[in-house]
């Protein structure tokens, strides 16, 4: 059983789609501490001026709040300056209409929290991608203790026999836990083929939701890594 476990962002990159079609089972871990100025709550998307930030407002009080319990701040209209922005910007895509289906199908909905904002806009991606793995919250696991213990914690509850991992965990990932609970660790690859965009050269750090303008149902295609993921606890 091949369990990845990645915090929810906001109309995330390809990589991340890709992530969740290589395993077995996908868990949000939202039941960490909230971090400011990361994908939690904004991603780029590319325009004819270069690259841009759309960032969903949060109403961040305090360092010990968790992802799953921040709050959306509606006293703005972002979402519909963010419709407008994939309007404008993606409106010679040949696939644009599927992306604005996606967009228009959640961001007027008005979600409580970040957290459940992002796992619907997912979920809806991944019915598109045609993925079809199972998706759950980490909290439904009843994770204990912190940093590698807690992964274990969880992967054990959810019977996990490997780990995937993002290569950025390299960093900080206790290995040796790993291996005395006899849980392998593979790193992701990231590794994709470029493919038609729109204004110029290749970017290829932007939301998942430009793959599916440009490339509509072949972007099933497109998702999947070129190079195996590496296994380092066996």
């Amino acid at each position: 059983m091949r369990v990845g476990i990645i915090q929810s962002n906001y109309i995330p990159w390809r990589g991340y789609f890709d992530f969740i079609a290589s395993v077995d089972l996908f868990i949000f871990h939202d039941d960490l501490q909230y971090t400011k100025g990361d994908w939690r709550n904004r991603n780029k998307i590319k325009t004819k001026d270069g690259l841009k930030w759309l960032s969903v407002p949060v109403n961040y009080t305090h360092t010990a709040q968790l992802i799953c319990d921040t709050t959306i701040d509606y006293s703005q209209k972002w979402w519909c300056d963010h419709l407008n922005q994939f309007r404008e910007n993606l409106l010679l895509a040949p696939y644009y209409k599927d992306v604005l289906a996606i967009l228009e199908n959640n961001l007027p909905h008005k979600f409580k929290t970040i957290s459940e904002l992002n796992t619907a806009l997912i979920k809806d991606i991944c019915s598109y991608l045609q993925i079809n793995t199972p998706l759950a919250m980490s909290s439904e696991f009843s994770p204990k203790g912190s940093k590698s213990e807690r992964l274990i914690s969880i992967l054990r509850n959810a019977a996990a026999t490997t780990y995937v991992s993002g290569p950025a965990a390299e960093g900080y990932i206790e290995k040796e836990l790993f291996k005395k609970s006899g849980m392998r660790i593979e790193y992701k690859s990231y590794d994709y083929p470029e493919y038609p965009q729109q204004y110029g050269a290749f970017t290829p750090a932007v939301s998942v939701l430009d793959l599916i303008a440009n490339c509509g149902e072949r972007s099933v295609q497109l998702i999947k890594s070129l190079t195996p993921n590496k296994l380092v606890v066996d």
